[in-house]
């Protein structure tokens, strides 16, 4: 299996969580780029500030290697308005795909009329654009019950705001990987709760992101139906190695 087209390379760690500069960061992310041009790698995850320059990077290697980065991260409890000019500012910046968090805790306290209303929003903005969007629901905050409903209500109000051929570019993804768990629990994708979003998510794709860190892990989201996987170890994934570590 050829999992590189699955694969978005990621690395989300600012300047400060890292303890570098931003010219280091920077050269982490060109690297990152590079190893997706060299490895038929599907897409770069960075963060918003480096949009642009790796875009150019990209772009003068005449490479077709997409650029996703992260809105409203990690927490998620942006305001709307906030997230549509941080997507905008992002999609000025040549990113090819949208990675929102959605507000999980608006969700959490019943205020499913704003998760609603950032969802349709955001979304239209990216499908105008012709972007993909993608909403982090992060299943480690979540019970097994609300990953289901949560999954199920983005699938309702994508069929009822958007045509049936934009389904396809509008995601359900399990995780940031900043998530705080605790009592050793993952802050990723497991089988389990992947498998509760793909029954849920009704005709939107999957992207299982954190903790996928061996070839037959992949492979086995992939089988599942996952249809893409955010990972920090994708080099090592297509050289058929583990990563004990990251995201």
């Amino acid at each position: 299996m050829n999992i590189a087209q699955y694969l978005d390379s990621t690395y989300l760690k600012t300047p400060e969580q890292s303890g570098i500069s931003h010219e280091e960061t920077l050269q982490i992310d060109k690297k990152l780029a590079q190893e997706a041009i060299d490895n038929g790698i599907f897409a770069v995850m960075i963060r918003p500030d480096y949009v642009a320059e790796i875009k150019k990077y990209i772009n003068e290697r005449n490479s077709n290697v997409a650029v996703g980065t992260v809105i409203g991260f990690h927490e998620g409890t942006y305001s709307v308005d906030e997230k549509l000019a941080e997507a905008s500012k992002a999609i000025e910046d040549g990113a090819d795909e949208l990675d929102f968090v959605i507000n999980y805790t608006a969700y959490l306290q019943g205020n499913t009329e704003l998760v609603k209303e950032e969802f349709v929003k955001c979304t239209q903005l990216s499908l105008e654009h012709h972007k993909i969007a993608k909403w982090i629901i992060e299943i480690a905050a979540l019970t097994d019950e609300q990953i289901a409903d949560l999954t199920k209500n983005i699938s309702n109000w994508a069929e009822e705001n958007f045509s049936e051929s934009e389904l396809s570019r509008i995601f359900v993804k399990s995780s940031t990987g900043f998530y705080e768990t605790t009592g050793g629990k993952p802050n990723g994708a497991t089988f389990e709760g992947v498998k509760i979003m793909i029954d849920n998510a009704g005709k939107l794709p999957v992207k299982a992101a954190g903790g996928v860190r061996t070839p037959e892990d992949a492979e086995k989201m992939i089988n599942m139906g996952v249809k893409r996987i955010g990972t920090s170890s994708a080099l090592a994934l297509i050289k058929n190695e583990s990563s004990s570590g990251g995201y």
